[in-house]
């Protein structure tokens, strides 16, 4: 079995209270010696000394063990290969001692440098200074995606909750609408009714609470109808456990509290449509083939590439994927992540990615192998979903997601399996974007980095104006 140390936890448990190893010893029935120990990773912790901190301390063991540290390693180590921070960034082994012995520090460090991108960004988009806590807030969208990433994208209480509810009514694949429908009628009251667009205008879902009713718009197809049915029985009868869980999340405005309690419901609904151990295997089985497993659940492309990025039960894994969907402009509507990928938040992401190319061939999977500025290495897969269609007006409302995975699970993915792995020219260089990218001779180049001169020589004309 894995050993389980708790040194940074159990030193800023001792801190916050402002105990001395003395104090906490005498608490446990222990020699400070051996706290000591405990805090500096020299011993593992026992099954015996766990009960005894959770029963002292009135703490949840499962949030005494949970470790953060591989998240806050990732984050660190792709702050640091910013060009801002010189030539010779601290190698992993420092990162490491430091995310170990000072975790605070480091995620004021990385929360600084957040804060610091996001002042960057909102000048480069507005092209003037804004007020000063305009600036340095972070969006809800940015803090609802952090919120996700510490919980590796996955929620158990969440899970167990639509596990229970599938198992109380089981049902089919094809019988889930049929389903649902009769349990917003029973239980809660609700009819459901399906209203043309005009009626709608321009809305895809209302819950009347007044008349006891969920309208639909006739441009949902099946598979989106049904996830709307299973997304307001969440919002209905899982109130208490939004709440517990949005709690937690660091969002302050009530309207981000809103959209993280949507983000959770639709976690929520792709749970009960997909159940993770039947997902789970029929991944793996089909070496991740997207369209295989949407077919075989009754769910969309899209709705599979979301629910594959969730497989992060402990002792039950599967490959850790990022997802990112982009419009026509660049623009990210979507993102989760449960890699050390540096999603871009705002869009502008490397047109050397092919997420950009899909647009050309629509429902075509595009896979690609691709190299960031720090050296870290993925394989990707990007194809179009199409929004819904009910008008010539709106024809052609397509966006485009990736899915990817580090290059050290690709001979997991059955998309992968027509490339030779140990080729060293496999990979396409990109980075997050042209601002903050620090490669030279890009030809894709489309603004000057902030923190890089690139060199000019007006005797030679390089790839682009920017460099010679």
């Amino acid at each position: 079995m894995k050993k389980t140390f708790v040194g940074r936890q159990l030193r800023q448990l001792r801190q916050e209270r402002n105990e001395t190893q003395t104090d906490v010893a005498r608490t446990l029935g222990v020699t400070p010696a051996y706290i000591n120990m405990l805090e500096n990773n020299q011993r593992s912790l026992s099954v015996k000394m766990l009960m005894a901190l959770s029963d002292a301390y009135h703490l949840d063991w499962k949030e005494l063990v949970r470790d953060d540290s591989p998240n806050l390693l990732a984050d660190v180590r792709n702050v640091v290969q910013d060009p801002i921070f010189g030539s010779e960034p601290p190698d992993l082994h420092e990162l490491r001692a430091a995310v170990e012995h000072s975790p605070r520090l480091v995620n004021c460090f990385v929360q600084l440098y957040k804060n610091h991108r996001t002042a960057v960004e909102k000048v480069m988009r507005q092209g003037e200074a804004q007020n000063r806590s305009d600036l340095v807030a972070m969006s809800p969208e940015a803090t609802i995606h952090d919120f996700f990433r510490n919980h590796s994208n996955y929620f158990h209480t969440l899970e167990e909750a639509a596990e229970r509810l599938r198992r109380n009514e089981p049902c089919g694949t094809h019988d889930v609408y049929a389903t649902l429908k009769k349990r917003l009628q029973s239980k809660h009251g609700i009819a459901i009714q399906t209203q043309s667009v005009e009626a709608m205008d321009q809305t895809l879902r209302i819950h009347d609470r007044e008349n006891s009713l969920l309208i639909l718009s006739e441009a949902l197809d099946h598979q989106n109808r049904v996830f709307q049915l299973i997304h307001v029985i969440c919002l209905l009868e899982m109130d208490d456990l939004l709440n517990d869980l949005t709690k937690g999340s660091g969002i302050r405005s009530d309207a981000g509290h809103a959209r993280c309690r949507v983000e959770l419901a639709n976690y929520f609904a792709a749970a009960y449509l997909m159940p993770y151990e039947a997902f789970l295997q029929k991944a793996e089985k089909t070496l991740y083939d997207v369209d295989r497993i949407a077919a075989a659940f009754g769910v969309s492309f899209e709705q599979v590439c979301h629910r594959l990025t969730t497989l992060q039960r402990p002792g039950a894994t599967g490959v850790p994927l990022f997802f990112l969907r982009i419009d026509k402009a660049g623009n990210v509507t979507k993102r989760f992540n449960a890699t050390s990928f540096n999603l871009a938040e705002y869009g502008g992401a490397c047109p050397v990615w092919n997420i950009h190319t899909a647009f050309r061939t629509p429902g075509v999977v595009l896979p690609q192998f691709v190299e960031l500025p720090g050296g870290e290495k993925f394989f990707t897969i990007s194809r179009t979903t199409d929004r819904p269609v009910y008008s010539r007006e709106t024809q052609n409302h397509r966006l485009a997601v990736a899915l990817g995975c580090e290059f050290q699970y690709a001979d997991r993915i059955g998309y992968a399996s027509s490339f030779n792995l140990r080729d060293q020219n496999l990979f396409n260089p990109i980075g997050i974007n042209c601002y903050l990218c620090p490669r030279k001779a890009c030809s894709q180049r489309a603004h000057q980095p902030f923190f890089v001169e690139l060199p000019i020589d007006p005797n030679r004309r390089g790839n682009t104006r920017y460099e010679s």
